[in-house]
């Protein structure tokens, strides 16, 4: 889970305007930022079979924002 300052942080890195919190650009980087929490979680607790099935779960979702985004990048 993020921390309310790292997810803003983040926000405010990847927003294209300042309104922007909820792009396909923010929610892939905002994904990725807790996929990269979740992968150092799994190094020291390797039998955490619940946690590996939510970083599952949430590849899944950053390569469906991933797919949209360069569906849409061609047009």
């Amino acid at each position: 889970m993020l921390s309310p300052k790292k997810k803003q942080a983040v926000i405010k890195k990847t927003r294209t305007h300042d309104t922007d919190t909820g792009s396909a650009q923010v929610q892939a980087a905002l994904l990725t930022e807790q996929i990269s929490q979740l992968t150092k979680h799994l190094k020291q607790h390797k039998q955490d079979e619940h946690s590996r099935r939510g970083l599952l779960k949430l590849v899944a979702k950053r390569r469906a924002h991933t797919k949209y985004l360069e569906q849409h990048a061609n047009r």
